[in-house]
């Protein structure tokens, strides 16, 4: 009877028993719920490396393709180039830092035109392979036209151009143009360039020509480093006195009368193009709260404003790009443009400001 009484006994103190059961499941459900959070913040930081790194590799596409036209570019005095200058420009500031506000007759963001030995879309009509030229117009530019899917996304025009020698109508609203020179310009060529130096609301600035290649880049600046050093939003020398009456790459201004004097680019070292991307997936996110809120943030940051290179600090190259990042952090914090429209902070978080200087080469 004592053996059976002692062997009982010994099982009775072997078992767990009910508090003790219980504070294993309580820590068992506390591991859980902890790994659990650990998973779902692991997850939520994954996904935003992930869009960061969807943005990177959009802005080196982007950037890589203007790179490669610019290196392509033609480059002679009797070509024009429809770029950034005080007169004859359509773009954002009109070249001279209007401030953070699109003007009347400005676009929210700038656009640039030049002639490019690359591949293009081969003009239509009854034409021959062989009557299809070398060259193309190449124009880049952020479509402001709301009513159209590429609105505010980045997008570039590549159209082919015949050879002079072609045959062809002389009714420049149908005409299938060859490479022009000057004093012909690329904004007088009518209908069928129209595309090429504006982006409004109009028929004739939706050009099958052009291609949505930054579909979450949504505001587009440049300007030029000049050979002398200086950061600038003119493309040439203005320190030089043969440039103190210069209106235009083409032109000069002497008693009011512009004559020809074409100079092209050969002040500039380099163009510096800097661009704003925000993901597709915060970009449905304010698109679902405000209509108009990324519209307001495009013009929330500022164009280019004049900032010499020569005698001054480093940091005032790259002013602009560091001003967008200072109106970036604003909304940010206060989640509101400076229109008032609301605006995510996660998705003013998630923009990311890119820049690279282009040297363009010009001999």
């Amino acid at each position: 009877m004592k053996k059976i009484s002692l062997s009982l006994a010994q099982k009775t103190s072997a078992a767990f028993t009910l508090v003790e059961i219980l504070v294993s499941l309580a820590i068992l459900v506390l591991l859980v719920v902890l790994f659990g959070q650990i998973i779902t913040h692991a997850t939520t930081i994954t996904g935003v490396d992930s869009r960061h790194v969807d943005t990177d590799t959009q802005a080196r596409v982007v950037l890589d393709r203007i790179s490669a036209d610019i290196g392509r570019m033609l480059k002679r005095t009797d070509l024009d180039y429809y770029v950034k200058q005080p007169q004859g420009y359509n773009g954002h500031g009109n070249g001279h830092a209007y401030g953070h506000k699109v003007q009347t007759g400005q676009q929210g963001s700038d656009q640039i035109a030049f002639f490019c030995q690359t591949p293009a879309y081969p003009e239509s009509g009854n034409f021959t392979v062989a009557q299809q030229g070398p060259i193309a117009l190449v124009a880049y530019r952020i479509n402001e036209d709301n009513t159209q899917p590429a609105y505010l996304r980045l997008e570039r025009m590549a159209k082919g151009m015949l050879w002079n020698s072609v045959s062809n109508t002389s009714n420049l609203n149908n005409a299938k143009l060859p490479l022009v020179f000057l004093p012909q310009t690329i904004a007088a060529m009518g209908k069928s360039w129209y595309a090429a130096v504006h982006s409004d609301t109009t028929n004739d600035s939706q050009d099958t020509d052009y291609e949505t290649i930054g579909p979450d880049v949504f505001r587009f600046e440049y300007y030029y480093l000049l050979k002398n050093g200086a950061v600038k939003g003119e493309p040439w020398d203005v320190t030089d006195a043969s440039r103190a009456t210069q209106s235009t790459i083409n032109t000069v201004r002497v008693s009011g009368t512009d004559y020809w004097s074409p100079i092209g680019l050969g002040d500039v070292q380099a163009i510096v193009v800097a661009i704003a991307v925000i993901d597709r997936t915060n970009r449905s996110l304010v698109n679902s709260v405000s209509s108009t809120a990324l519209s307001d943030l495009e013009s929330d940051l500022a164009d280019f404003a004049d900032a010499k290179g020569l005698g001054n600090p480093a940091k005032k190259i790259g002013d602009m790009e560091d001003s967008w990042n200072q109106t970036l952090a604003t909304v940010i914090s206060q989640g509101v443009t400076g229109e008032g429209s609301k605006f995510p902070r996660p998705a003013a978080s998630a923009i990311r400001v890119y820049s690279r200087y282009i040297d363009i080469d010009w001999q």
